[in-house]
């Protein structure tokens, strides 16, 4: 009963990991890591071992950087002020009660404003709101790249 109980565990904290690798607010990544972590220990490490795990651990590494690189440099390289990257970061935080919409044009209204109360102007401030964007859309593509990557090790792992 408490094996069952675990591995239902381990597929809720894996399915809030995978929905966290398109929610800002969740820290996806290492919810999946721990929901695979956690079959693996309840298997006793039977099917998959260290390196697996450790294989699956840096691809959860890699996908954090890569998200938080995106998305900063996607505002950096086009420009943006301190007003403008923290507007994201604001935006960001504001439009998750929105849900998807407020997801995908937070970061971009937040850019945007931020750039306006820099005094920039309205082209200027519109260039780097789009490329948050771009920034956020190439970020959440590499969480959910990672994702994928970490339930097929740990697929092959378990299987072979």
């Amino acid at each position: 009963m408490m094996t069952t109980l675990g591995y239902v565990l381990a597929i809720g904290l894996v399915l809030v990991g995978m929905a966290g690798a398109v929610l800002p607010a969740v820290p996806g990544l290492p919810l999946v890591f721990a929901g695979l972590l956690l079959a693996a220990w309840l298997d006793q490490f039977a099917h998959v071992g260290l390196w697996p795990l450790v294989g699956i651990a840096a691809l959860a590494l890699g996908g954090m950087v890569i998200d938080m690189a995106a998305s900063w440099l996607g505002a950096k390289w086009s420009g943006a002020s301190k007003a403008g990257l923290w507007g994201a970061v604001i935006g960001s935080i504001c439009g998750l009660p929105l849900g998807l919409v407020g997801l995908v044009l937070g970061p971009f209204v937040g850019a945007v404003v931020g750039e306006l109360l820099a005094n920039q102007g309205v082209w200027r401030a519109g260039k780097i709101g789009l490329a948050t964007l771009l920034g956020l859309a190439i970020g959440t593509a590499g969480k959910l790249g990672a994702v994928l990557a970490m339930l097929a090790v740990f697929a092959l792992a378990w299987w072979y």
